[in-house]
């Protein structure tokens, strides 16, 4: 599968866009061939299983220009740089506890020349910044999470939906969630994506 599934659901990219999503394959089959920042068996599924997964945070919300985003755990810089890709007058901050992850986002940000990514070996815990919205890719249960980045949200919301967390994770989230005693919202990647690997797929989202 190569980039134009990210086309068919997105069909108002520029070319630059088109470029940068591109140029994703090539740059993370090189990267793993040193850095195993995605599995072996999923590279060949990178832009419905990592990409595509990734940019289901845009069909819950358009970032507005100016906002900042945290993306926890980024990994080899998922869901961050789609989303940074997509939104590109939105700033981006990728952190991971894993140095040689963030080697990987900071080279292929800088090869297709996204502008909005500030990559940085960090844990979530001790970033002192506040952002609108903090995503990420299941990195650990919900309330785990909740408690690492709950006071790293911004109160004043500028977006249809209040600042908060958007959180890419799958399969039956119920008691998870309701460990909380928060109210939250899924959003069914289904409703966006015809492909098999969404079935159970889920935007969570957590208002702040």
């Amino acid at each position: 599968m190569n980039a134009s599934v990210v086309f068919t659901y997105f069909p108002g990219l520029t070319d630059v866009q088109r470029r940068q999503f591109e140029a994703l394959e090539p740059l993370y089959r090189e990267w793993n061939e040193k850095i195993n920042v995605v599995s072996r068996k999923d590279i060949d599924n990178l832009y419905v299983n990592h990409v595509l997964h990734s940019l289901g945070i845009a069909k819950v919300i358009d970032f507005l220009p100016g906002a900042q985003v945290l993306d926890v755990g980024t990994g080899g810089g998922f869901p961050g740089i789609p989303l940074a890709i997509l939104f590109p007058q939105t700033s981006f901050h990728l952190v991971d506890s894993i140095g040689k992850k963030i080697t990987v986002v900071k080279e292929v940000s800088q090869a297709i020349g996204l502008k909005n990514v500030e990559a940085e070996q960090a844990r979530a815990e001790q970033l002192k910044r506040k952002y609108d919205f903090i995503v990420s890719r299941a990195v650990t249960q919900m309330k785990e999470f909740y408690g690492w980045v709950h006071n790293k949200v911004k109160r004043e919301s500028r977006h249809p939906i209040d600042n908060g967390i958007l959180y890419l994770k799958g399969g039956d989230l119920d008691e998870e969630m309701n460990q909380l005693k928060r109210p939250y919202r899924y959003y069914e990647l289904t409703d966006y994506f015809s492909e098999e690997f969404f079935v159970t797929k889920k935007v969570v989202y957590l208002p702040m």
